[in-house]
């Protein structure tokens, strides 16, 4: 009996890694959409600074959330792309309305947490399924991802 998928990983295991994908999905779909919204809204005196600083990251958040719905797909599933799926699935919710910097950050530095705790979870199921190309994918963004919530907690003196 054959138990592994089109990419040759175990079939089971890979059902429990595209639940886990779909899931950092929805957290980088909601995560993208909040940080978007601090773009466009944000005021005050480093109005300047943040206003790049997010810019930045929404645009590789949007570079990420493309990389995460091919990885589902190369595991021959279809990945979760409707908002109403990312709300109820996410654990990061929603921002509306926010301006001022520090609070848009401290919410950037609390959705990295949350980010950065699912991104250690796929790359502890991919290490047991010898999930290459998962493992690369995730090693390179918990490193960015680090870098960021460094980055970010250092500006509010955290």
């Amino acid at each position: 009996m054959n138990n592994l998928n089109q990419i040759g990983l175990d079939a089971q295991k890979s059902t429990e890694m595209v639940e886990k994908l779909n899931d950092l999905l929805a957290n980088l779909q909601i995560f993208y959409m909040n940080v978007r919204g601090f773009h466009w809204n944000i005021r005050g005196e480093k109005f300047f600074e943040l206003h790049q600083k997010f810019e930045d990251l929404y645009d590789d958040l949007l570079d990420k959330v493309d990389e995460i719905a091919e990885r589902v797909r190369i595991f021959g599933h279809t990945p979760i792309h409707a908002f109403s799926e990312y709300l109820n699935m996410a654990q990061i919710k929603e921002v509306k309305n926010l301006s001022d910097g520090r609070s848009c950050v401290q919410s950037i530095v609390d959705s990295l947490k949350i980010i950065l705790e699912k991104e250690h979870a796929i790359m502890k199921l991919s290490a047991e399924m010898n999930d290459e190309g998962t493992n690369a994918i995730l090693s390179q963004f918990i490193s960015e991802h680090e870098k960021l919530l460094w980055m970010y907690s250092a500006s509010l003196n955290l």
